[in-house]
């Protein structure tokens, strides 16, 4: 069989380049609308031509299959003609769709996304009555993070709308500085898009959203509805308090209605976890917390192993990048290890995750040990989950299952796999997901496996809080095609 000709590769290139550019306006008009589009759970909208050639290029990748920019933009096309209502669709699984049907060389595309669109068209009843109000408590490096997030997902304006960030004022420069922290990143890199500083009314204008700046000591002294704010959803991202009675203090201020802690709530506080346990958030819940950053990355892949293979034992160990809570220096420190230059050691020190799994996966009780390492890089740490399975399995085995369920599973936004050979920890700096599976470094031998699992804990984690901010909020959107997981942001 002759070989294609290597002059074929470029012009295919620009072929899909333009059809890549063609998409963008596309997807912007149906963002403006709230109708979301995926690609097999990768965030089409706000992004550039080669990042919508890279999510086509992942799919092929993981799917081993030839969905492309071809098969794509015909049916964005189609569905830019209906009037559709608010609603997540995935086009790379109405696509695949087609490409998997023996007859797809019959198929009438218009009508083809017609029948799938059905039940949202000439819907107009938006995600939420009104849009929910949302207060950043704290401006750390979470927070942040949060707030990149939510302008981003602004969409039509009719979902979570970030109305002000809480802080004490640091000096009479204060506001600048914030804005200057929001708008340039050592880590994450630029602000995509304009913030502007207007001192005279105390916000940040980021995006046209217009951010009030408000200083107090406490959550309880705030007056929020002097803002113009009410019935908000309060993100502490500053982990001062953790109980039911310090969060509760949120909830004293006028125009606060629910409170959620970015870190593990202690007592009778729900821990939730996206995609696990979020189905327990009920519309009484006042104050919930997210969990840690390293719960959020291993519990989706414990679970997923633990429902289809079994978990007899194991042990999990972080290597976990530094945090805001070490010394750049030796110093002083009240946790004796930690007092020691974060940039300059590995520093072991404990976890609370391997106790925070139980919790979420009750079945996993007296199974599960865990240690941490702290190691001198600012962000993306690795778990290595060394599991005994109740069965014997295979390397392509556990491969196949962790693949599939990185595409097609309900963990589909908590879980993704990589196979590539070389990746280190800065390439996954921004990843979206709560955890990514390092294919190429699974270890298997009968019914023992060991996964190496990166996770962003800053970025990845802050998407995982902005979901369970999205359930508490009530916003759910028809999804599109039907058997689609719920992709959230």
């Amino acid at each position: 069989m002759a070989l294609p000709s290597l002059e074929d590769y470029f012009p295919d290139w620009k072929e899909r380049e333009a059809l890549a550019e063609a998409m963008i306006p596309l997807i912007g008009q149906l963002y403006r609308k709230n109708v979301v589009v995926y690609c097999y759970g990768r965030a089409l909208y706000n992004q550039s031509v080669t990042r919508l050639m890279k999510a086509h290029r992942y799919v092929r990748q993981l799917a081993q299959n030839e969905l492309s920019e071809f098969e794509t933009y015909p049916i964005l096309v189609a569905l830019s003609k209906l009037n559709l209502g608010p609603c997540h669709i995935d086009l790379g699984k109405l696509a695949s769709k087609i490409i998997d049907d023996p007859k797809a060389d019959e198929i009438d595309i218009d009508g083809f996304v017609k029948a799938q669109c059905e039940k949202v068209i000439d819907q107009t009843d938006p995600p939420l009555v009104k849009p929910q109000d949302v207060v950043l408590y704290g401006f750390g490096r979470i927070g942040r993070l949060l707030a990149r997030l939510l302008i981003e997902k602004t969409g039509g304006g009719t979902q979570l709308r970030l109305k002000a960030i809480v802080v004490r004022k640091s000096g009479a420069d204060d506001l600048m500085k914030r804005a200057g922290l929001l708008r340039r990143d050592s880590v994450h890199g630029s602000f995509q898009g304009t913030i502007r500083v207007d001192e005279e009314n105390q916000c940040i204008i980021a995006n046209g959203n217009v951010i009030r700046v408000i200083y107090a000591s406490n959550p309880d002294e705030v007056d929020y509805a002097v803002y113009g704010i009410s019935d908000a959803i309060i993100i502490d991202n500053t982990g001062a308090w953790k109980d039911e009675e310090g969060l509760s203090r949120h909830l004293k201020s006028n125009g606060a209605a629910r409170v959620i802690l970015t870190a593990p709530g202690s007592g009778k506080v729900k821990n939730i976890v996206a995609g696990i346990n979020n189905d327990q958030i009920e519309p009484g819940d006042g104050i919930l917390a997210a969990a840690s950053c390293t719960t959020n990355a291993i519990v989706p892949v414990l679970k997923a192993v633990n429902d289809q293979f079994g978990i007899v034992s194991g042990h999990m160990e972080t290597v976990h990048a530094y945090t805001n809570d070490q010394n750049l220096i030796d110093n002083f420190h009240k946790k004796n290890r930690r007092g020691r230059g974060a940039p300059l050691n590995m520093v072991i020190t404990e976890t609370g995750a391997s106790s925070a799994v139980t919790k979420l996966l009750p079945e996993l009780d007296g199974k599960l040990t865990g240690n941490a390492i702290r190691v001198p890089t600012p962000n993306v740490s690795l778990a290595i989950l060394n599991l005994t399975l109740s069965q014997a399995t295979t390397m392509e085995e556990i491969s196949d299952f962790l693949r599939e369920s990185a595409l097609h599973g309900k963990l589909q936004r908590q879980i993704d796999f990589t196979t590539s050979p070389d990746i280190v920890s800065s390439d996954l700096v921004g990843n979206r997901h709560a955890c990514i599976v390092d294919g190429e470094a699974t270890i298997v031998k009968e019914d023992r496996v060991v996964l190496y699992v990166w996770y962003d804990n800053e970025f990845g984690y802050s998407c995982q809080v902005i979901r369970v901010v999205q359930k508490m909020a009530g916003i759910k959107y028809p999804l599109i095609p039907e058997d689609a997981e719920e992709m959230g942001f």
